[in-house]
């Protein structure tokens, strides 16, 4: 069946591409300069306690070993220990999962919801002062920093009017509403050049639109503007805006780095940064790894989304 063919493929193209993934992971943080074992003993440490110290690491063996090791220890839910306080990986990690991700999730739902009605008024309005004033936004947010805008955003609504807090994180489970209010900051930080990109993507989408016969069509039975290229326009769209969605998630997740730092976020990203200067290998390991393996699953279910928008390419892939 084409639709089992399609799925294979894509599945086996997951596969290549994660083993491919955690490879390039292991190797680069095997490359990272400086000892493990040297930072953990301290400046005072000899020769001889650092060698110790790797061999009881495990550091001295060959690298495919090592490598394989890990990935074995992958395939069962089993990221290493800590080298400096010898928990697990995936305990270390499993609160601060729960951080990134409202900030990704919220930001890009945000995007979407700004980037869809925009775009269709850049279209729609393209030859008018409206069209005009959103591109130009649009552009605006393209070119201004995410770390910037949030600092604007802190001393506007934090230190300026004292809405919003500046900095830290409360729990879902403590206190909804300050849980909330925590994260109203960095998502919308994260979310303005996001949107800005977004806008430019649905924008010449919609203009694509506007000029076949469907949308005519609509328009002389009687459809008023908006609601015709809203009704006919908008599945035709969602190819390009899956397609950028998709994309952009890798700029998120290191946008989302940046924010957490900026808003003192106890998420992914800082403990990635406090891995690196401590060359705590496996921390790095295992953050990266969730990171590329994030991204790569959602590429994943973008790819299936274009065969659920338009089922012509699920044969036509599946060739």
């Amino acid at each position: 069946m084409p639709i089992l063919a399609f799925l294979g493929r894509r599945l086996a193209i997951f596969a290549v591409s994660l083993l491919g993934a955690s490879l390039l992971v292991f190797m680069v943080c095997s490359a990272l300069p400086g000892q493990v074992a040297a930072i953990m003993l301290g400046e005072g440490a000899t020769q001889a306690q650092i060698d110790a110290l790797t061999a009881q690491l495990g550091l001295d063996r060959p690298w495919p070993q090592r490598y394989l090791e890990w990935l074995g220890g992958m395939l069962h839910g089993d990221f290493g220990y800590s080298y400096f306080d010898r928990r697990s990986v995936i305990e270390l990690m499993a609160p601060r999962i729960a951080v990134t991700w409202w900030l990704v999730v919220f930001s890009l739902l945000l995007s979407i919801a700004v980037a869809i009605p925009v775009g269709m008024l850049a279209a729609m309005k393209r030859r008018s002062w409206q069209g005009f004033v959103a591109s130009t936004l649009s552009q605006l947010g393209m070119a201004v920093p995410a770390f910037w805008a949030a600092i604007v955003l802190v001393l506007i609504f934090a230190v300026g009017l004292r809405w919003l807090p500046a900095n830290g994180y409360v729990p879902l489970t403590v206190n909804p509403v300050q849980w909330a209010s925590h994260l109203v900051l960095p998502v919308v930080s994260l979310a303005i050049v996001q949107s800005a990109v977004l806008v430019r993507y649905v924008r010449s989408a919609f203009i694509e639109v506007l000029s076949e016969d469907y949308y005519r069509t609509a328009r002389a039975v009687g459809w008023r503007p908006f609601p015709a290229l809203l009704r006919h326009g908008l599945r035709n769209a969602a190819l390009s805006l899956v397609t950028v969605v998709g994309l952009q998630l890798s700029a998120v997740l290191v946008g989302a780095i940046v924010i957490e730092q900026v808003f003192a976020l106890p998420g992914l990203g800082s403990q990635l940064l406090a891995a690196v200067s401590q060359r705590d290998l496996m921390i790095v390991q295992g953050v990266v790894m969730f990171l590329a393996a994030s991204v790569l699953l959602i590429n994943f279910l973008v790819d299936l989304s274009y065969a659920w928008i338009d089922p012509r390419l699920r044969t036509e892939r599946a060739r």
